[in-house]
Formats: structure tokens, sequence, C-alpha cells
């Protein structure tokens, strides 16, 4: 029943909102993984960045794909938690898990020893509309447990204005996703994190080259 209510919404719900509303564009989706485990990391700033992520996969590939979000935001009711786990199928985080001796990472990091594909936002939380904070480590930290897993780097352009931080209006806006080439863990937290900084930074750059097409 959960499986089904969920291929629902995003077949019935998100795909038309995304593909028609708001008009998305993804640039060399064929780049995307096919299989876990493996991480997605993107740039945050919309409430929208998840379900669209979710939505770039096969309806078929639905129950693999899992957004990591934070857990004091998307269990903070019965009737939102109950939303969030079983019908966009986040992965709770619990930020404040190590005041309590538990591991925060430990339910992302068995997800991915199923052979599931994360959604993770290194930024942590939503920024300033089309503004990328710095990428926290925790990604590293995660996949460092997992070293088989693969990190596929990409930018959101202008989710940011379709559905900013603090509004419930969805304003249509023409939005763009950028796919890069997938990374590999290179067995050390800093080169790992340079490399994925690079990597969305490339395609940050090649959004300023699409505006002139």
């Amino acid at each position: 029943m959960k499986r089904i209510l969920r291929l629902l919404f995003y077949a019935l719900i998100v795909r038309p909102i995304v593909y028609f509303v708001i008009g998305l564009n993804v640039r060399r989706p064929e780049l995307l993984p096919e299989q876990g485990p493996a991480v997605v990391c993107a740039n945050h700033n919309s409430h929208l960045d998840a379900m669209v992520l979710v939505s770039l996969f096969p309806l078929r590939m639905l129950p693999q794909v899992r957004p990591v979000a934070a857990a004091d935001y998307f269990l903070r009711n019965a009737f939102v938690a109950w939303l969030s786990v079983h019908v966009l199928g986040i992965i709770p985080l619990d930020r404040r898990a190590r005041e309590r001796g538990a591991d925060p990472l430990a339910p992302s990091r068995e997800a991915l020893e199923r052979g599931e594909i994360l959604i993770l936002f290194p930024e942590g939380s939503r920024g300033e509309p089309e503004q990328r904070a710095e990428f926290r480590k925790g990604v590293a930290h995660l996949v460092r447990t997992v070293p088989e897993t693969r990190t596929t780097p990409i930018f959101l352009h202008g989710l940011g204005k379709a559905l900013p931080r603090g509004e419930a209006l969805l304003v249509p806006f023409f939005c763009d996703v950028f796919v890069g080439e997938a990374i590999a863990w290179e067995d050390d937290i800093a080169a790992y994190m340079q490399q994925l900084d690079r990597s969305v930074s490339s395609l940050e750059n090649e959004k300023d080259f699409a505006e002139w097409e």
C-alpha cells in the first residue's frame, strides 16, 4: 500500500508539476545512477529540490531512491511524519542523535548497504534563493562507511525562485538540472570534498553558459 501511494503521488502530482508547470530542463540524465549504493548530492534552495530529484528517476526505481531529510522538521508531528516517510520516502536524519550517544548516519548507512540511492543536500539546510553555501563533511563520513558508493553531483538552478524558502505559493519558473559524472570515494575526506566541490562548481559555471543558449 505504501509503495502504491508513493507511486501515485509522484506519477500524478509531482511529475506533472515538475515537467509541465515548472518546465524542467534536465541535462545529461543518462549520468544518473541506475543502481546503488549511490549518493546524489545537490545544492539546496527549495522545498521542491528533493521531489524534483526523485522525479528524475524511472517510477520503477522509486522504492530504492530515498531523500535524506532532517527528522526535527519532517517528523515534527504525526501527520507530517507519516507523509514524509510513507509518501515522500525520506530517511530521517536525527541531528541531535550524538547527544544521546547514537550515530545520526546509521539509517543512511544501512540504506546504502541495502543498495539504495540516497539524495543528500550537503549544505545542511535551504539557503538563500540561487546562492550555494559550503558543503559540509557529513556526506564524506557517510560514504567512507560504504566505500563502494558512487557520488553523482548535481546543480539545481531556478527552483529557489519557483518556491523559495518561507514561501508557500509556487511560481512557474524555468528550471535546470545539471547532472555531472559520478565520483568515487578517494579514501580521504578532504580529497573527496574537494572533488565534490569542484564538480558542483563546474556544473554551476555551466549554468552561466546555458543562459546564453
